[in-house]
C-alpha cells in the first residue's frame, strides 16, 4: 500500500518534534561552563546528574506512556507531553538554586517521554515495512540537526544573553508544536501491515511488556542498544566541555565547530543507514541489526583516535568519521525495534527500550565520566566511551546472526 498524505504530514510533524527534543537536550551542555561558574557553583558531578535526573524521569514514566499504545487518541497524549517539557525548560531559566534547576531538567522528561514511547509506533502503523528504513532515517535525521541547533543556540544565548535565555528560546516553540501534534491523524494499530504479517495477540496495557520479556530478538537489540546510548550520553554531554578544557577551543567556537559537525555527520550517517537497511532488507530481515554492528564496530577505534590524539586535524577527522558510523544506526535499530514485535506492542516496545537503553545507558554515563574526571581528568574519563561503542557493535552482530532463519545458516555451513 502506498502512504497517504495525512502520514506524510504526521511525519513532518513528529519529526519537526523530534528536532526540538533534541534541541532542548543539548542546550544544557552549550552552557555548561557557565552554570559551574555561575552563582549555582556546579561541581562536574552535580552538572553530569542535570543529564541523569532528566532521563531518570523519562525512562520511568516512559511505561506507562507505552502502556496507552493500544488506544486510540495517541496524537493528543504526545501533545500534551510536548507543552509540559516546553514548559519546564522555559521555567529551568528562572532556577535560583541548583535544586531548582535540578527538578526543572526532572520535570522535562515526564513530556519527553510521551512523545518517544508513542511517536515511532504511530509511524510504523502510518508507513508499511519495505519503508520504513527510509522514514525512520527522516525522523531520526532531526537529531543531528536539533543537537546542533543546542549547542548553537545555546552557545550564541549565553554568550551574548547568558546562559538563563537559552532556556527560554529552547522552550518556546514547543507551545506551537503541542497543537499541531495534538490536530494529527492518529493512524489505526497496524495499518500498514502487510497481510503477510499475522495477527499476534497482544495483551493489553501493562502486560503487554510481559511479551516483550520472551522475545530474544527483541532483548539483544536493546541490549547492545544499552551500550550504544552510555558512549552517545557521555559524548552529547562532555564533548563542548571536552573541547573547551581538554583541547584549548574557545566556547563560543567549540560549540559552533561541534554543531556543524553533528549537523554533517547526521545527515550523512542517518540516511545512509536508513537506505542501505531497506537495500539490504530484500536479502535478509535482520538487515538493521548487521548495518547497525558492522558500522558500530568500526567506529570504536575511530572515536578512540578522536578522544585520543591530541592534532587538531586528526581529532577532528577521526570525530567525524566516528560519528557519521554511529549515525548509521539510528534509524535501523529503531525500525528493528518496533518491526520485531507484533503491531500493538510497538509501543510498549519502545518504552520498554527507552526504559532499558537509559538505565544502562546515558542515565549512568555523564554522571559516571563526572565522577571519573573529578577523581582524575576529563581526558581520562572519556576514554570509556569508544569500550561502549565497541561492546554494542559486538552484540548487535551476534543478534544479527542469531536472528538469521536456521535453514540459511545450515545452507552457510560447507559439507
Amino acid at each position: 500500500m502506498r502512504p497517504t498524505r495525512a502520514a506524510w504530514t504526521t511525519l513532518a510533524v513528529l519529526t519537526f518534534v523530534n528536532l526540538l527534543n533534541y534541541v532542548d537536550r543539548l542546550v544544557v551542555p552549550a552552557v555548561g561552563e557557565s552554570i559551574k561558574h555561575s552563582e549555582l557553583h556546579t561541581t562536574d558531578a552535580q552538572f553530569g546528574a542535570l543529564a541523569s535526573a532528566f532521563l531518570v524521569v523519562y525512562m520511568c514514566t516512559a511505561p506507562f506512556f507505552g502502556a496507552l499504545g493500544d488506544r486510540p487518541g495517541r496524537t493528543r497524549v504526545i501533545g500534551a507531553g510536548v507543552a509540559v517539557w516546553s514548559a519546564a525548560t522555559a521555567l529551568a531559566g528562572l532556577a535560583g538554586s541548583y535544586a531548582m534547576l535540578l527538578v526543572a531538567r526532572a520535570t522535562v522528561g515526564i513530556g519527553e517521554a510521551a512523545y518517544a514511547a508513542l511517536a515511532p509506533a504511530i509511524l510504523a502503523d502510518a508507513f508499511p515495512e519495505r519503508l520504513r528504513g527510509r522514514i525512520f532515517a527522516i525522523f531520526y535525521a532531526a537529531i543531528p540537526v536539533g543537537s546542533a541547533l543546542g549547542y548553537l543556540v545555546g552557545g550564541l544565548m549565553d554568550r551574548h544573553f547568558g546562559w538563563r535565555a537559552a532556556f527560554f528560546v529552547a522552550g518556546a516553540p514547543g507551545l506551537v508544536l503541542a497543537i499541531a501534534t495534538a490536530a494529527l491523524r492518529d493512524p489505526r494499530i497496524g495499518e500498514s501491515d502487510t497481510a503477510a504479517e499475522p495477527a499476534t495477540p497482544v495483551p493489553a496495557g501493562f502486560r503487554a511488556y510481559g511479551l516483550l520479556t520472551r522475545n530474544a530478538p527483541y532483548l539483544l537489540t536493546v541490549l547492545g542498544y544499552a551500550a550504544y546510548t552510555f558512549a552517545l550520553g557521555g559524548i552529547a554531554v562532555w564533548m563542548p566541555t571536552f573541547l573547551i578544557r581538554v583541547r584549548g577551543v574557545a566556547a563560543v567556537a567549540a560549540n559552533t565547530q561541534l554543531g556543524l559537525v553533528l549537523v554533517v555527520t547526521g545527515f550523512v550517517g542517518t540516511f545512509a543507514g536508513g537506505w542501505l537497511a531497506d537495500l539490504l532488507r530484500r536479502r535478509t530481515r535482520q538487515a538493521g541489526l548487521w548495518v547497525s554492528g558492522v558500522a558500530t564496530l568500526i567506529g570504536a577505534p575511530l572515536a578512540y583516535i578522536a578522544l585520543t590524539v591530541p592534532g587538531a586535524h586528526a581529532y577532528w577527522g577521526a570525530l567525524i568519521a566516528a560519528e557519521v558510523l554511529l549515525f548509521i544506526s539510528t534509524g535501523p535499530i529503531n525500525a528493528a525495534i518496533v518491526s520485531d514485535v507484533p503491531a500493538a506492542a510497538r509501543a510498549a516496545a519502545m518504552a520498554a527500550s527507552i526504559l532499558a537503553i537509559h538505565t544502562l545507558g546515558d542515565v549512568p554515563s555523564p554522571w559516571l565520566i563526572g565522577v571519573i574526571s573529578d577523581a582524575s581528568s576529563l581526558s581520562i574519563a572519556v576514554r570509556i566511551i569508544p569500550v561502549a561503542i565497541g561492546i554494542a557493535g559486538l552484540v548487535w552482530v551476534y543478534a544479527a546472526w542469531r536472528g538469521e532463519h536456521p535453514r540459511e545458516r545450515v545452507r552457510a555451513r560447507p559439507r
